[in-house]
């Protein structure tokens, strides 16, 4: 494993209990969203990549065929399991493993999703790839995570790697555009949301480094009319918040 993974492994370890219940990862109104661009339907059997706790995999699951999902983190494996049982879900399946080198055979799932994981990777274009390479002819491929202007990009790196130190970068649109272009994936479709975020709920979970969390609230603070991170800090009373600028694409194998 290396250094990254291994901070990944760390970082989400930790949040495993709690990752499933910010009220942002849980959002019913984009979850739809991307079930809706994804066409999902009962014939489906879908592969999650870098699923957390399963929250992408158990809505498709209620939908789907079936649903397996992939992750490094065991801890977030076993928070997947568990939530999964409760929900009386016996379409699901979880195993580890490295998003860069999936554990499956060429062409196993007709759709293949990752959701707020691909800031976290080193190597996104070989991610894609290999989600790509897992899908089935005519299948769609499913992208979903921050993307910002590259203008904005350096300083928002900069912001979110203080929250959660397991953070590489976001893409930019102009990268997005490059990975799709290289991708082979064909009749693109795209959307997009914003994802609220309060502060301090995100601290709580987000375990940063020492003295740190200080760092992202006076970040956050002086960013309040100006926008230079891009995600739009504001108060909402007494609480301060943010949101994500969240793309959402969906994409086909071609046939042959």
């Amino acid at each position: 494993m290396s250094r990254h993974q291994a901070s990944i492994v760390e970082q989400f370890t930790r949040q495993a209990a709690h990752f499933a219940e910010m009220p942002g990862h849980n959002d019913e109104q984009s979850l739809q969203l991307i079930i809706e661009l994804c066409g999902l339907n009962p014939a489906d059997v879908v592969l999650d990549v870098a699923c957390g706790s399963g929250i992408v995999a158990r809505s498709f699951a209620r939908i789907a065929q079936r649903v397996t999902g992939i992750d490094i983190t065991p801890a977030m494996l076993d928070e997947a399991r568990r939530l999964a049982d409760l929900q009386g879900l016996t379409n699901t399946e979880w195993r580890a493993g490295d998003v860069e080198d999936l554990p499956c055979p060429d062409d196993s799932f007709s759709l293949v999703v990752s959701r707020y994981a691909f800031h976290h990777v080193l190597n996104p274009a070989r991610v894609l790839q290999e989600m790509v390479r897992v899908c089935r002819k005519s299948g769609r491929v499913a992208l979903v995570d921050a993307v910002l202007p590259k203008e904005q990009l350096e300083a928002y790196n900069a912001f979110e790697k203080l929250l959660d130190p397991s953070h590489a970068s976001a893409l930019s649109f102009d990268a997005l555009d490059h990975l799709l272009e290289t991708s082979g994936l064909e009749d693109l479709q795209f959307s997009f949301y914003r994802m609220e975020m309060e502060l301090e709920q995100q601290l709580a979970t987000s375990f940063p480094g020492d003295g740190d969390a200080v760092k992202v609230r006076e970040l956050l603070k002086d960013d309040i009319g100006f926008n230079r991170l891009g995600i739009g800090a504001h108060w909402r009373g007494e609480e301060l918040h943010y949101a994500y600028p969240v793309t959402v694409v969906v994409g086909k194998k071609p046939p042959t």
